[in-house]
């Protein structure tokens, strides 16, 4: 049986509820050739706010081996462009938008700050969350608008290096605080067909990387996002599982009904830390209950990869979703 957590919402018609099921993968080992930029090594080329850098050390070999994107891309049996802008716009003519005035605001709710931080941060502990919609292109507000933060793209420093046993990882050269947009989780998206496909014709010892979003809008209507950023994918494709992370995902629409998927901070998090979130979609500092009877290393004859976050909560095993496979 597989492991998913269901985020009930409870803000009323036209809210959601999401369920993130990370598939298993191997140690991240290999990457792809990176640029310069201003004397640094680069490893989104340009395409990012600020470097992306990858340590240097013995241990690392070779640069990762994929196409650098800071968005979704349209992949195999995806039936709508994320690129496409496909929800309306406010037609605020102010700096920024106002919750009084502004027809998103008004439709969607207000969910960040002054300063671009998550308003409501309880959903972190309690499993309600709500959709989160930003201006988009429509909108006649300005590129400085409160109202859009995870479009704006990666504005703290990260360092992608190689970890003692958990192949590569992510870690941040500066605080974040708590409620801060970190990173989106970018890649190509594919249909169910596509990634149970490939899912199936995957060896053992390749990596994995497909996350699936389930939004449930009502009891009889829910949406599947597939993400793989694998060949095509941003920072986020080296970010680790931890059973206590300090990162939670959040389905963020901006210009298209396809769903970005960004990860904020969960807590304050210090220079040099580790990012990691919760492949199960989850983000609570205990033991899932549905875990506890199942810390088996095997999965209807499927080998389980060993969990290594170290967390005192560990529960052993990465999140194991079996209904790609069914």
């Amino acid at each position: 049986m597989c492991h998913q957590r269901e985020l009930v919402s409870d803000s009323g018609t036209g809210s959601c509820s999401f369920a993130y099921i990370r598939y298993p993968r191997t140690n991240m080992n290999t990457v792809a050739v990176s640029g310069e930029r201003d004397g640094v090594e680069d490893l989104s080329s340009g395409f990012e706010n600020v470097p992306v850098l990858i340590e240097k050390s013995s241990a690392v070999l070779s640069s990762p081996e994929f196409q650098y994107s800071p968005d979704n891309v349209e992949g195999p049996g995806c039936i709508v462009d994320p690129s496409e802008v496909t929800l309306p716009g406010c037609t605020c003519p102010s700096h920024s938008c106002c919750p009084e005035t502004c027809s998103c605001l008004q439709t969607h709710g207000q969910v960040y700050d002054g300063d671009g931080k998550l308003l409501d941060l309880r959903q972190t502990d309690s499993g309600y969350c709500s959709p989160v919609f930003e201006c988009n292109a429509l909108c006649t507000c300005s590129d400085s608008c409160s109202n859009r933060v995870v479009q704006r793209g990666l504005r703290h420093r990260l360092q992608v290096y190689s970890t003692q046993n958990r192949g590569w990882g992510v870690r941040t050269l500066e605080s974040i605080p708590h409620g801060t947009f970190v990173c989106e989780y970018a890649g190509e998206v594919i249909s169910f067909e596509e990634a149970r496909r490939r899912q199936l014709t995957q060896i053992s010892e390749e990596n994995n990387y497909i996350i699936a979003v389930r939004e449930h809008a009502g009891a009889d209507s829910v949406t599947e996002t597939f993400v793989d950023p694998a060949v095509v994918g941003n920072v986020g494709r080296f970010l680790n599982h931890s059973c206590l992370p300090n990162l939670f995902m959040l389905p963020v629409r901006v210009h298209s009904v396809v769903p970005r998927l960004a990860l904020f901070a969960g807590r304050d998090i210090d220079a040099q830390d580790e990012l990691t979130f919760d492949y199960s979609g989850g983000y609570s500092n205990k033991t899932p209950v549905e875990l506890l009877s199942k810390l088996s290393s095997r999965a209807d004859g499927l080998q389980r990869k060993v969990c290594h976050c170290g967390a005192n909560n560990c529960t052993q095993f990465l999140p194991l979703d079996l209904s790609i496979l069914s």
